[in-house]
């Protein structure tokens, strides 16, 4: 990349980024080391003109506006009166003058549509309503040199759309963001703010807000994506669809990661993740061996050997931050050991009962007790635990080998709706047009000496996107093979087309 140092200095006349108002109070910095001492006056006035015209003229609304305004009506619909304010959330510094990636708040994607960072959506209450403003950074000044001059200006981060672009884009009517702190603090009456993503908003609201309200909406805007419309189930389909490429992918390369480490898989499904998506939905885990018992290994920096397991869990996400969420366990040599398929049938058959549970009607609970019966029966038939199973579920010992719940609600976010209320969520009753995962698991830990040391280091989870529909459910994800003799055909075909 082009290092940052490289910015030239700033004559002391020169604006800032904040706008022409603010200029005296925060002058655009040379950056400590750059090589040039400054800007004369005549490359100045030289960088103000003979730029064309880029305005974008025939744009069209975003494929979600529909539904974002819909999501609007009913959160004004839910705080009458009150003034609600949204943020996007500001960029993270990474390292010194680098940041990270931006992904704006899932709260405010879901409510706009719009993903760039420093915007804010304010809901106005009006008599009827409230009226929408979504505040955004405009164009980069030419004027004031801010395009050129600023790290985060034009000419080095890329270009942004106008504010008349993002009414159209958006449907709502667009303001510059930056004077919006000033009306935040002149505002009166009741206000609620999402926190946690905009400090600069937050404190322009410091005497105007309570954590319990501010809870209050964002418990609101999160138990209101437990039901997914029709956009959103075809954008999880998407992410879903992507994902069983990248498995696909993964299976392909199995001896480049033999040769290398987990980092290759990590690698190649990052790439399917970036051409036909966003990023990935969450730190893909790609743990094989003994790795695949650590739930959330994400160093992904181990050997990938012939022989054993690799447990891959990774996602997709979409351009409208829908993600997937599969995992499979897969032969790294194409066949499963007697041992390895003992467990992973196991497991199997336990995902099964799961999945068969989900259905409109049916407590959020039961997915979760019909996996972990069907685990813990094994578990006892294998003289693992000591039953009668009633008493292995009724005192949890199973645990010591399932560790985790068998899945979550599934959206914007992996864990989606984590912020609901439990009796709408985990205590709650499943919805048509619910999405969430079933991700049965058993992991005997290569130290676990409660075992026989044919099941040490072995850990075997299967994930799929299961869709709650009117007359029962859809596994979005059923694009890959789950049973064992499945399995070992799919990766031998997709071994054998490379040939």
């Amino acid at each position: 990349m082009t290092v940052a140092e490289e910015l030239p200095a700033v004559p002391e006349e020169a604006v800032t980024a904040a706008g022409p108002e603010n200029s005296e109070e925060e002058p655009i910095e040379q950056r400590k080391n750059g090589l040039y001492p400054g800007v004369s006056d005549e490359l100045a006035e030289n960088m103000k003109s003979g730029w064309a015209d880029t305005e974008l003229h025939d744009l069209q609304p975003v494929a979600q506006a529909e539904q974002t305004a819909a999501r609007r009506s009913a959160l004004s619909a839910r705080f009458p009166g009150e003034r609600l304010v949204i943020p996007a959330g500001n960029l993270k510094t990474r390292s010194n003058d680098t940041e990270y990636a931006f992904r704006a708040s899932v709260e405010y994607a879901y409510l706009t549509g719009n993903q760039t960072e420093d915007g804010v959506l304010v809901l106005e209450p009006t008599a009827d309503g409230h009226k929408a403003t979504i505040y955004l950074l405009p164009r980069s000044d030419r004027e004031n040199g801010e395009f050129w001059l600023s790290g985060q200006g034009e000419l080095w981060v890329g270009r942004r759309h106008s504010l008349t672009e993002a009414e159209k884009l958006y449907g709502i009517p667009a303001s510059d963001v930056r004077e919006l702190a000033d009306q935040l603090r002149e505002a009166t009456g009741p206000v609620r703010v999402v926190r946690g993503y905009d400090a600069g908003v937050e404190a322009a609201l410091t005497d105007k807000v309570t954590a319990e309200r501010d809870e209050q909406l964002r418990v609101f805007l999160s138990e209101a994506r437990l039901v997914k419309d029709e956009f959103e189930i075809g954008e999880l389909q998407k992410a879903v669809d992507s994902t069983v490429r990248g498995f696909e992918d993964v299976v392909k390369v199995l001896d480049k990661a033999e040769a290398t480490s987990e980092r290759y898989i990590e690698g190649t499904f990052f790439l399917r993740a970036r051409v036909e998506g966003n990023d990935v939905g969450y730190g893909s885990i790609c743990a094989a061996g003994p790795h695949a018992c650590t739930l959330h290994w994400v160093r992904n920096d181990g050997p990938v050997r012939s022989g054993d397991l690799l447990l891959l869990d990774a996602g997709v996400e979409t351009h409208t931050y829908y993600t997937a969420d599969v995992t499979r366990t897969l032969p790294v040599n194409g066949r499963y050991s007697e041992i390895q398929k003992k467990v992973y049938d196991a497991v199997y058959e336990a995902q099964e009962a799961g999945i068969a549970a989900v259905k409109p009607g049916a407590k959020y609970r039961d997915f979760h007790d019909a996996a972990q019966r069907v685990l813990t029966e094994k578990l006892v038939e294998w003289g693992l635990v000591e039953g009668p199973v009633e008493r292995v579920l009724e005192l949890g010992l199973q645990r010591r080998w399932t560790l985790h719940g068998t899945g979550h609600m599934l959206g914007m976010d992996v864990h989606d709706c984590a912020a609901a209320r439990v009796e709408t969520y985990v205590d709650g009753t499943l919805e048509p047009g619910m999405c969430l995962t079933v991700e049965p698991g058993l992991y005997f830990q290569a130290d676990d000496l409660t075992v026989p040391e044919e099941y040490r280091g072995i850990g075997v989870r299967i994930e799929d996107d299961i869709l709650v529909t009117e007359d029962g459910n859809r596994n979005l994800s059923d694009g890959l093979p789950r049973c064992s003799d499945e399995v070992e055909a799919w990766m031998a075909g997709l071994k054998g087309s490379q040939g």
